[in-house]
């Protein structure tokens, strides 16, 4: 692949406005919720590893999922919380490749991880006699191997083909972090293999993951219908519930941002689209793995009484 001339150093990110008081209410509004973020999964994290109770297979990719959705939204919200205070919104020409590659990694990790705790789930419910050896530690570290390795080769792929683009003119990109469909806008070079390996990549990629979670729900929900005890339902419809409304949710965004060419229009709707995934559906997660997970809470309670009774 060989790389055309750039005569651009550097991006000037024109963020989500231009009016200096709205700046400042979005810095502080987006300062919180990056806060929240970062106790809620670093919490989930440390909640996991520090309780014998959660050492299962599924809190096991649950706190790879809060590690990725940290890492997801550190590698946004930062730059974008820079952006809203300093007079020059710039990012260099290196910087807006390495935020590209990283963005584009995490999202192929998560979708998988994503369908990798389907699976888990499906093993769980529907063959509850095997789940232990089956899913044994081993495994379980072989099927969250996948995702990062599988993500970091797509985003480097991805992130090539952007570097072939010669940027030599507009260097504005209207966004809050170097997103790949304005950065094409910039080009002026042909971006046809660019925006063909994106939907490519970004529909195989999505669709792929969402049958395995679709096809994993087919077998699961007969399954739980069947289960006799009523304590025994509503366990496995409370974690498949977890599941399914942070994947229902992300994969919407998804779909809504990714699979449609770049346009003036679709620009502006992404950018809308994109605070969600990137800031608020990390701060999510953990609320909606704990507040529905009896495990979880009963786990949290019991930390915290710990810690207040040695303190």
């Amino acid at each position: 692949m060989r790389r055309n001339f750039t005569s651009v150093s550097e991006f000037i990110l024109l963020g989500l406005t231009n009016r200096l008081e709205l700046q400042i209410l979005l810095f502080l509004l987006f300062l919180a919720v990056y806060l929240v973020t970062v106790a809620g999964n670093l919490g989930m994290i440390i909640l996991i590893q520090v309780n014998a109770r959660l050492h299962t297979p599924m809190y096991f990719f649950l706190s790879h999922l809060s590690f990725v959705d940290l890492c997801f939204s550190t590698n946004v919200t930062p730059k974008m919380l820079e952006i809203f205070l300093s007079a020059r919104k710039s990012i260099s020409y290196p910087a807006c490749l390495v935020q590209c590659y990283f963005f584009i990694a995490l999202v192929h990790v998560e979708i998988y991880v994503l369908a990798v705790m389907a699976f888990d789930r499906y093993m769980a419910i529907c063959n509850p006699l095997l789940y232990g050896s089956k899913m044994s530690k081993r495994v379980c570290t072989s099927l969250i191997t996948v995702p990062y390795v599988y993500g970091a080769l797509t985003g480097l792929m991805e992130t090539m083909w952007t570097y072939n683009l010669a940027f030599c003119g507009p260097n504005e990109i209207n966004h809050f972090y170097c997103a790949d469909p304005p950065l094409i806008k910039l080009a002026c070079s042909d971006t046809y293999n660019k925006e063909t390996s994106m939907f490519v990549v970004a529909g195989c990629n999505l669709s792929f993951s969402l049958l395995i979670i679709l096809i994993s729900y087919l077998y699961i929900f007969p399954a739980i219908l069947r289960i006799r005890s009523t304590e025994g339902r509503h366990k496995a419809f409370s974690t498949c519930g977890s599941h399914l409304t942070a994947v229902t949710i992300f994969y919407a965004t998804l779909f809504f941002m990714y699979l449609r060419p770049p346009s003036e229009e679709s620009v502006e709707q992404g950018k809308m689209v994109a605070v969600f995934y990137t800031t608020v559906i990390p701060m999510m997660n953990p609320m909606i793995y704990s507040l529905r997970n009896k495990d979880v809470k009963e786990a949290l309670t019991k930390e915290l009484w710990r810690k207040s009774t040695f303190s």
